[in-house]
């Protein structure tokens, strides 16, 4: 991690101190038991609802919608679980509008959609903050599984695991778990340390063993994991970050500056530049540069190789960060890093078929502080295992090419770097291990994931 406080023009204390707390409060304030109604009673109810399709973990929304409507939040709440352990963060985090409220009847027929995220948000709050945990732990197998991963995707499956009775050792590399939901998503999507409720709550059900600071390939190895354990699923996300090979001091990696801010109890300690340029177009991008712009940095830059409509960060959190502050570039290509610190680009042109071409034309942008957020990779392979485009190779409900190891999430094809993807393919890994391990069902058969537990 580059030590930003030696470089000069990047320093902390930008702002007076209540300026923090207002630049990093909660971006969507919960609805109240009134507005909750309200937006429940625009819900049409379809039958053959788009929504559940659009939704990777298939949640039941217009029945949780009725039991709001109905006055029965917690038996809403319930009918979220079920489908998404982790349907308080996701509440939070997902990009409903390229999924569930993207799909909503309600968008096509007035243009605004059901307010689907806020009202899973209404759902879910109170019964994660009651502290009790509604599942129960099925009669226990005697069956062990190891999860290397503490993010979205091992732990939604070393909680579906354990419902069913299995027991479960979580391995994961960082001091907490949580992953991507407690290092990775900018602080004003999920505060008040809303990431480590979430996971203590979860871990509620019992039966699931944390080993924290346990790195794979470094502290443990696969083969070790298959000769201990009956099953091993992998969910340790993506590591690696991608570089541009810019050496100056004042460039650092974007999710770095994301999980420091994270884990600082005082945002006025965390150093920042004057003109910070971020350089990349996904979430990430996003975040960095919001965060940086509530630090308490002038001007803040996003620059993007291709145009708008390439850009990963969907529609929704590009208008956010232009209303907080940030410049949005594109078609921007960084060329080098300047002895001034300013950044050097390549304007470019989308052409058809995905192709990019350069133009030969130049601009610069100045900075002191450069956050790079150009993707992620696998860290250390895992011995053995297919690759394939960089991440694990998988089939099926995230089955490997080595027997009994299944991985999902991020650092397996199919994911796509989202919290709600990563919580399906983890959940779905766990029914296919149990049905693999204990032959409750036809391995291959199709089947439709039902309730972990009861509720209690």
């Amino acid at each position: 991690m580059t030590n930003t406080t030696l470089t000069p023009g990047v320093v902390p204390g930008r702002l007076p101190p209540e300026a923090y707390a207002a630049n990093f409060a909660d971006v969507a304030p919960p609805l109240d038991a009134h507005e909750a109604k309200v937006a429940a009673d625009r819900c049409y109810f379809c039958y053959d609802a788009p929504c559940i399709t659009a939704c990777p973990t298939s949640i039941d929304i217009p029945l949780f919608i009725r039991q709001i409507q109905s006055g029965t939040p917690d038996a809403a709440g319930m009918t979220i679980f079920h489908s998404n352990i982790f349907g308080g963060m996701c509440a939070r985090v997902c990009p409903v509008e390229n999924l569930c409220e993207g799909a909503c009847v309600r968008l096509e027929a007035e243009g605004e959609p059901v307010e689907i995220g806020a009202l899973q948000r209404y759902a879910t709050d109170d019964i994660i903050a009651s502290g009790i945990h509604p599942f129960r732990r099925g009669p226990a197998t005697g069956l062990r599984i190891a999860v290397v991963g503490a993010g979205p995707a091992g732990l939604s499956c070393a909680h579906r695991l354990a419902a069913k009775g299995h027991d479960v050792v979580v391995f994961d590399a960082h001091a907490k778990p949580g992953g991507l939901n407690e290092y990775g998503i900018a602080s004003y999507k999920a505060v008040d340390g809303f990431a480590a409720a979430e996971v203590e709550w979860l871990l509620g059900i019992g039966g699931i063993e944390l080993r924290q600071g346990q790195a794979l390939g470094r502290d443990v190895t696969l083969e070790a994991l298959r000769g201990e354990f009956d099953a091993v699923f992998l969910g340790m996300g993506l590591a690696g970050v991608n570089q541009l090979g810019f050496d100056a001091p004042h460039v650092r990696d974007a999710v770095d500056f994301i999980a420091e801010l994270r884990q600082t109890p005082d945002l006025s300690t965390l150093p920042v530049g004057r003109d910070v340029v971020v350089i990349g177009g996904g979430m990430t991008a996003v975040d960095a540069a919001v965060q940086a712009k509530g630090l308490g940095a002038q001007s803040v830059t996003i620059a993007y190789r291709r145009g708008p409509e390439r850009m990963g960060a969907s529609r929704h959190e590009q208008d956010h960060a232009a209303t907080s502050g940030v410049r949005i570039v594109t078609n921007a290509a960084p060329k080098a890093v300047g002895a001034d610190g300013a950044v050097e680009f390549t304007w470019t042109r989308d052409l058809p078929d995905s192709v990019m071409m350069n133009t030969g034309e130049t601009t610069r942008i100045a900075a002191d502080q450069v956050l790079v957020a150009i993707g992620q990779r696998l860290g250390a392979m895992p011995e053995g295992l297919e690759i394939e485009g960089g991440r694990i190779a998988v089939r099926g409900a995230g089955r490997t090419s080595v027997p009994n190891v299944w991985a999902g999430g991020d650092c397996a094809t199919g994911g796509d770097e989202l919290t709600v993807t990563a919580v399906a393919q983890g959940r779905d890994a766990a029914e296919d291990i149990h049905e693999l391990l204990t032959g409750d069902a036809p391995v291959d058969a199709p089947r439709v994931v039902m309730a972990v537990g009861a509720a209690g």
